[in-house]
């Protein structure tokens, strides 16, 4: 995490203009209680040896409750299927998700799901069914990074996963080249982790919308920000074109948090509004892609009881609207906010993602007359 008091440059500090109010921090650190961890692992140069490196990827981790046991409503949605998120069947089954969500590369997810059950069980975050008996479906996503990263030498460790989990905290997101997207390319260029947030007014009330993402996904071509065709525009000699960057390859995970008293088919609906985000940046679902986003509901602490009836709060269906827009407006921000925060990287065998470059982004937009006053 960073100090919140530096102020990182974000898309908004660029003067591209989004719509909608985000709250405080303008990541899902604003949703209260939901806590975000990363571990970065960035060594070595030169030739890929596997199980040396060169190693460019992390962990990043999200507890929706923090360090408490208390399991969320939630639920899951598959917009393209080229990827994994574990547990999920039991998520659709249940409606709930019980435990902090872990996000690395393709080839980790197994030891990042192995560490989580691991940590809760010795942290004691879980409720027994009986005396000793304890099990957990950990929820695991992925993305590919094996064009910068020695994916097969599979170099996230428990003790990586353990450090992202126990140093989770709130405030400031860091974004960019960190935990789960160190190694990740969007759009042809430099992606990672991104983070916004919404506030979304309905009625008396104002809830909170945050997301964040792994971004991994979309083509050169189709990059568009604050509709604009960004991607067409950046052909510049110096910009090289990384593998399957014109066809798609490659994934994107979306995390949606709220504090609305939302169920579960609620929380679908909001999970099935997140492509229409990522449309607005220019992601269409290719066919390798693999875009599987969750989302969950920080309401109704306690509902997960074992016993009992549980009394719920839930939001009209005919007032979800106004969430449909921050889901939608969040997931196009923090898409751009890890393009912007990302920086060059250069990894296995020489190859090199390049940046976004920020000032021919910021002469397009304002070519385009897209350009909003910088805060």
């Amino acid at each position: 995490m960073t100090d919140p008091s530096i102020t990182a440059v974000r898309a908004r500090s660029l003067g591209i203009p989004f719509d909608g109010i985000p709250a405080l921090l303008n990541a899902i650190t604003d949703v209260e209680g939901v806590l975000v961890g990363h571990t970065t692992i960035i060594r070595g140069e030169g030739a890929l040896r596997v199980g040396e490196g060169p190693v460019r990827t992390g962990v990043t981790v999200i507890l929706p409750r923090g360090h408490v046991y208390d399991p969320v409503f939630a639920a899951w949605y598959s917009f393209n299927g080229n990827g994994e998120m574990t547990g999920t069947t039991w998520v659709e089954e249940s409606g709930f998700l019980e435990g902090p969500i872990g996000l690395t590369n393709t080839h980790s997810v197994g030891v990042v799901r192995d560490a989580i059950v691991r940590w809760q069980h010795e942290r004691g975050l879980y409720d027994p069914l009986t005396s000793g008996l304890y099990w957990m479906m950990p929820v695991v996503a992925e993305t590919y990074d094996g064009f910068l990263n020695d994916i097969n030498g599979q170099h996230v460790k428990p003790e990586h996963v353990y450090a992202a989990l126990d140093d989770a905290a709130s405030g400031a997101v860091e974004e960019g080249c960190v935990g789960g997207g160190t190694g990740m390319i969007c759009h042809g260029f430099k992606g990672g982790i991104g983070s916004a947030s919404r506030i979304a007014a309905i009625a008396e009330c104002r809830y909170t919308v945050g997301v964040l993402v792994q971004a991994n996904h979309g083509r050169r071509a189709q990059l568009t920000i604050a509709g604009v065709p960004v991607g067409q525009e950046i052909d510049e000699p110096e910009m090289r074109q990384v593998p399957f960057g014109n066809a798609g390859a490659g994934s994107i995970i979306v995390i949606v948090a709220t504090d609305a008293p939302l169920l579960p088919h609620q929380l679908k609906r909001l999970t099935r509004r997140v492509p229409l985000g990522i449309g607005r940046v220019g992601g269409v679902g290719e066919h390798n892609s693999g875009d599987i986003f969750l989302a969950f509901s920080t309401a109704n602490a306690g509902a997960a009881r074992r016993r009992g009836v549980a009394s719920l709060e839930m939001l009209s269906n005919d007032e979800m609207t106004p969430l449909f827009d921050a889901t939608v407006q969040a997931t196009e921000e923090a898409i751009v906010n890890a393009l912007i925060a990302a920086k060059t990287m250069t990894g296995v065998n020489g190859n090199t993602v390049e940046a976004l470059p920020q000032d021919r982004l910021r002469a397009i937009l304002k070519k385009h007359h897209r350009l909003a006053m910088t805060r």
